[in-house]
């Protein structure tokens, strides 16, 4: 897909951070917009901004996690645009604890978001995709779906999750020969609402992080914007890469992720004993 003019753009999570971005660039480009997330008043700000561009844009209060929710929007959004180009799989939830201290409550709500809503955004939306016969899906995955993280397993497991799914996903395409694509997206630290958002369990404590502080610590390594992380992305659906990293940081993780899985593990292990 070289161009976005008049194509129709569906964004999960779009109420904020990479979400809103997307929209807003992608409107900018003269795409048509359905939008949807749980928080209604950040969905009707960014519909607002990107209306002024002249964009179609629909909106839908959608929990990701809920199938049947997902379901019902892709078939709104085929009746309210009539066809379907591209669509980011978005929305995502952040959680901290070890493997041990972490509830299974808290493990699966992760994965009902971060995984789930983006098989069932993927799965829902992929015959409307095909019978465009130009079409893109792009899953967001993360640095941390290259490699692991102490306190990030839940999150590890959906993201790598997500990374596998989508390159299968790729390869299936491109062997129908069907005109639709998919990009794994991997950003580093973006600054949006994520961690702000995030549950932090504290079980961390036992690895030497403080609960309380961890939200400021996290957020304080997030350097680039989501704008910026917009760009790429849309860049990469243009270039058809069949996986795109973001940020400084998240190029750092690509190379980490290449080294011996003994001596990363070490590195990492080191910095986070010392608080890096």
């Amino acid at each position: 897909m070289k161009e976005f003019n008049n194509k129709v753009a569906v964004v999960t999570g779009a109420s904020s951070g990479i979400g809103r971005a997307l929209a807003l660039d992608l409107a900018s480009r003269g795409a048509h917009l359905a939008l949807c997330d749980v928080d209604e008043v950040g969905l009707a700000e960014t519909a607002g901004t990107a209306q002024k561009a002249g964009s179609k844009v629909t909106t839908a209060l959608v929990d990701v996690a809920d199938r049947s929710a997902m379901e019902s929007f892709a078939n709104q959004v085929l009746e309210d645009h009539g066809r379907v180009n591209l669509v980011f799989n978005n929305a995502g939830v952040a959680l901290s604890a070890t493997v041990e201290g972490e509830s299974y409550e808290d493990f699966e709500w992760l994965m009902g978001i971060n995984f789930w809503g983006v098989v069932y955004g993927t799965k829902e939306f992929l015959p409307h995709l095909k019978a465009t016969g130009d079409g893109h899906i792009v899953n967001l995955s993360s640095v941390f779906g290259m490699l692991g993280l102490p306190s990030q397993s839940a999150y590890n497991s959906a993201k790598f999750a997500v990374r596998g799914f989508t390159e299968s996903l790729r390869m299936e395409l491109k062997m129908q020969d069907c005109g639709v694509s998919a990009t794994s997206i991997h950003p580093g630290g973006i600054k949006t609402n994520i961690v702000k958002n995030a549950r932090i369990d504290k079980s961390v404590e036992i690895l030497g992080q403080d609960a309380d502080s961890a939200r400021t610590d996290f957020e304080k390594a997030f350097i680039t914007t989501p704008k910026r992380a917009a760009k790429v992305i849309l860049g990469a659906v243009e270039r058809d890469k069949p996986r795109a990293v973001v940020g400084p940081d998240g190029h750092l993780f690509d190379f980490v992720s290449r080294l011996p899985p003994r001596l990363y593990q070490s590195l990492i292990v080191r910095g986070a004993s010392r608080g890096l």
